[in-house]
């Protein structure tokens, strides 16, 4: 079995009725992609609450504008991180799975706690799922003693097209803020579209532009494009960066594929002055607490049972066990409706606005649909204090 682009198959021989009638039904599928029941092979054991850790996976790069004083550079540093990241957050799988999974869904209150340990120091990651209709999830990822974070949030609007090409807008951002320089940097996210399907070979493929607008008056611009008919590299990015408001006057470009190699020149000269290769950069593995350690609401070990179903290949275990998990869920929202209340998130607070996102967002002609995230959600340093970290006694 191949697609149009001769594509080899990934569909196993004892899976190919069970993938052609998930074709058929996605064809004539309308509302919420996630809902639909894919063929155990293409499902993954990995809830979507743990895609937060991709942002970080290589904490030196996290930090390492914090310590550039000159901040068009400082700014250059950024954009290079951000770029780095998006071969773990859109491709990454591919790797290690074969081809895109579908993730489990996070169920409303469901928490990824984690933390990286390297030359960068202690990384702490906190992933919350704080919607669930809309599906969004929250996270904040940070290093004290280089004073950096991360604090965004997420979810994704998926709808299936004639050419049997999955398309998903991504709704929310993301803002880093280095303490040394009392800077952020806002920045939007990428929309997507899964191919391969007829392959059963699912794959990412990054589209259109977005933006990290910075407080100390840089703007870059990411370009995102693939492999066309006739020509095009897959995986293709470029950007630019240049002063706010004088993007005919770039300080700085790149071009490269982002799941490889991408060269940073200096406009101006034309010069190279720095390379990422992602195949020379491994990642820092990231920690977490051994399941009998773990709180209900953590990722794993709520899936743990349903992990297990997916890895044997055992779809009635899979399903009996995920279904245990829903209803569940469906309770607890039931009473909280009888008595009148909201489930209280751990770590995140809905607010009615974030006067950083709005002096930023501005400046690259950048909105928030509030329906479309549940609202716009902030870390909140209150909760988080009260909240035990899964290593030992300390606080958040």
């Amino acid at each position: 079995m191949s697609d149009s682009k001769g594509e080899a198959s990934a569909v196993p021989a004892a899976s190919k009725g069970s993938w052609s009638s998930f074709l058929k039904s996605i064809t004539s599928f309308s509302g919420d992609l996630s809902s639909l029941t894919a063929p155990p092979f293409i499902l993954s054991s990995t809830s979507l609450v743990e895609y937060s850790s991709y942002w970080a996976e290589h904490p030196s790069l996290f930090v390492a504008p914090a310590h550039e004083q000159d901040p068009a550079k400082r700014a250059l540093l950024v954009l290079k991180w951000f770029i780095s990241t998006l071969k773990q957050q859109y491709s990454s799988r591919n790797e290690s799975l074969g081809s895109e999974k579908k993730p489990l869904n996070p169920f409303l209150g469901e928490l990824f706690l984690g933390r990286w340990t390297d030359a960068a120091g202690t990384t702490e990651l906190v992933s919350e799922q704080v919607s669930h209709h809309p599906p969004i999830t929250a996270y904040s990822i940070s290093n004290k003693e280089h004073g950096v974070r991360l604090q965004g949030f997420c979810g994704q609007n998926a709808w299936i097209s004639r050419s049997l090409t999955i398309n998903v807008k991504q709704v929310g951002h993301a803002i880093l803020h280095i303490d040394a320089f009392d800077e952020d940097y806002l920045i939007t996210l990428p929309p997507l579209h899964i191919e391969g399907l007829y392959s059963g070979s699912p794959f990412v493929e990054l589209e259109k532009s977005t933006y990290i607008q910075s407080s100390s008056g840089y703007t870059a611009k990411i370009d995102y494009s693939g492999k066309g008919w006739l020509s095009g590299k897959k995986n293709s990015v470029t950007a630019t960066l240049y002063p706010e408001g004088r993007e005919k006057e770039p300080l700085y470009t790149i071009e490269g594929q982002w799941t490889n190699t991408f060269i940073i020149k200096d406009a101006k000269t034309k010069k190279e002055v720095d390379k990422y290769d992602s195949r020379a950069s491994p990642t820092t593995p990231l920690t977490v607490a051994p399941l009998e350690e773990q709180d209900e609401l953590e990722s794993r070990r709520a899936w743990a049972k349903v992990a297990k179903g997916i890895a044997a290949g055992d779809m009635d275990v899979t399903q009996r066990e995920k279904t245990l998990i829903e209803e569940r869920q469906r309770e607890m929202r039931r009473k909280e409706k009888e008595q009148g209340r909201e489930w209280q998130r751990t770590f995140f607070t809905r607010v009615e606005s974030h006067a950083v996102f709005e002096r930023l967002a501005g400046k690259i002609g950048e909105s928030l649909d509030v329906d479309k995230t549940g609202g716009i959600w902030m870390w909140d340093a209150e909760k988080a204090a009260k909240a035990k970290k899964p290593f030992g006694e300390q606080k958040y």
